[in-house]
């Protein structure tokens, strides 16, 4: 096929991007082929930076090779006689299989110099990110690839037009690039009789959190999630009932039941103010508290803030703060107004993706579980009972036989009393350890 042909299959495919904003690679690689420079690239986005996904990682350990024979008909199609490939330090049987593939496409000739005697040229190195979540958008990973920090810059122009090393830039994920093998070996044809018609294909996605069967999954565009987590996942896990998935990372939002039958694709996810992200589902049961889940995504996101812009580095530490002190229980009134008014701020400030999608899981988690929030803050109780500062201890006088044996286990000296007489705890000094609880042999010591 020549190079024309190549973008013109992948265009047919409707292949869009597996790195969560779902572009249409044919799109973006006609974009490269147009634009003029003397050296052009190719990038694969091996970082991976969601908690919990490891999608892209199977692939470069278990099938490198596939993902290589994308990255090299991408070479071929924009003209790009080099490519890297930017994986993350902390996995290193990934970077030893990709070396040892690197070596075997070099020794049979379909990479490095006059590929099969085409007279066309491409070659494939291996750049190790440092696993700062950054890196994972794409001026910054071209940042780091050339020995720079990794800051994000403002856009336009766009990696297409400027990217590595100030050149027209090809940037793709692991899974991307795979699929590109498989478009071009079976024909377009094949690949959108898969799928929904605007997002055609499979997605791989990493299924976690509290769901019998965890593990990785490959299912067509459009799969619902009560297929994914009923039917493949095995349903809940102990005696929780579903409650909401988080899907897309620390970029993503929660679904609810009401969505359990939502065709999963690009559309319809940004339809409801989520989107698919790299493809990380952490199934949460009626056990979980939403508030600290919010907590939880905002914690990692403002760690990883590369600190350039203001609404990221500041804002989000401030809604950090305001997500902690509540479920401390020293939440206030006004507070989810002053997490929506920030959220609003840095969606619409932010410089780069990752900083305007930063707030999406506490939008999320408000839009849907406000009554959460507000028994946090109002009632100082946490409906799930997770919240450690929001759990009410407390003797129950008809049971408890007065043995002072929690007296004794207590480490603060929050309990006291006349032996044969009730005990009592001082909520002021109590830290919720629950040894008093553990402790009762008469279960006179119970938990609100």
């Amino acid at each position: 096929m020549k190079e024309e042909e190549i973008i013109e299959e992948i265009k047919k495919s409707i292949l869009r991007g597996r790195g969560g904003g779902g572009f249409p690679t044919g799109k973006k690689w006609e974009q490269v082929r147009r634009a003029k420079g003397d050296q052009k690239y190719v990038v694969c986005n091996g970082d991976e930076g969601d908690p919990g996904a490891f999608m892209d990682r199977s692939i470069m350990e278990g099938d490198p090779h596939r993902m290589l024979e994308g990255m090299i008909i991408a070479g071929i199609a924009v003209g790009a006689t080099e490519g890297y490939i930017y994986v993350r330090a902390e996995y290193p049987l990934a970077v030893k299989r990709l070396q040892k593939a690197i070596i075997e496409a070099e020794r049979i000739g379909i990479l490095g110099d006059d590929i099969l005697g085409s007279g066309q040229s491409f070659r494939i190195h291996i750049a190790k990110g440092a696993g700062a979540f950054v890196c994972g958008e794409g001026s910054a990973l071209t940042a780091s690839i050339e020995g720079k920090r990794g800051f994000p810059r403002v856009k336009p122009p766009r990696t297409t037009e400027h990217g590595l090393f100030d050149s027209p830039t090809v940037l793709n994920n692991v899974e991307t690039f795979a699929t590109v093998s498989q478009i071009i070996g079976k024909g377009a044809d094949w690949y959108l009789s898969i799928g929904t018609a605007n997002s055609p294909g499979t997605k791989a996605f990493a299924l976690t959190g509290n769901i019998t069967n965890t593990g990785l999954i490959e299912v067509p565009m459009g799969t619902t999630l009560r297929k994914i987590i009923f039917d493949i996942g095995g349903g809940m896990r102990g005696d929780g009932e579903f409650k909401a998935v988080q899907i897309g990372g620390p970029s993503g939002a929660c679904l609810t039941k009401e969505h359990l039958d939502l065709p999963l694709d690009f559309d319809n996810l940004k339809s409801i103010g989520a989107m698919i992200g790299s493809g990380g589902l952490v199934v949460m049961d009626s056990h979980t508290c939403m508030v600290e889940v919010a907590r939880f995504f905002m914690h990692f996101t403002q760690n990883e803030s590369c600190g350039k812009c203001v609404p990221c580095r500041e804002g989000t530490k401030r809604m950090l703060e305001i997500l902690e002190r509540i479920v401390a229980g020293n939440g206030q009134e006004g507070d989810i107004e002053l997490l929506e008014a920030l959220s609003d701020t840095i969606s619409h400030t932010a410089l780069c993706g990752l900083g305007k999608s930063a707030p999406n899981p506490v939008v999320s988690t408000i839009k849907n579980f406000r009554s959460e929030y507000e028994a946090h803050i109002r009632d100082k109780r946490c409906p799930a009972g997770q919240c450690q500062k929001l759990k009410r201890i407390y003797i129950d006088p008809l049971t408890c036989k007065g043995c002072s044996a929690c007296s004794r286990k207590c480490p603060v000296n929050a309990i006291s009393g006349k032996i044969k007489e009730p005990f009592h705890i001082d909520l002021e000094k109590c830290i919720r350890c629950g040894s008093c609880i553990s402790t009762c042999k008469f279960g006179a010591v119970k938990e609100a």
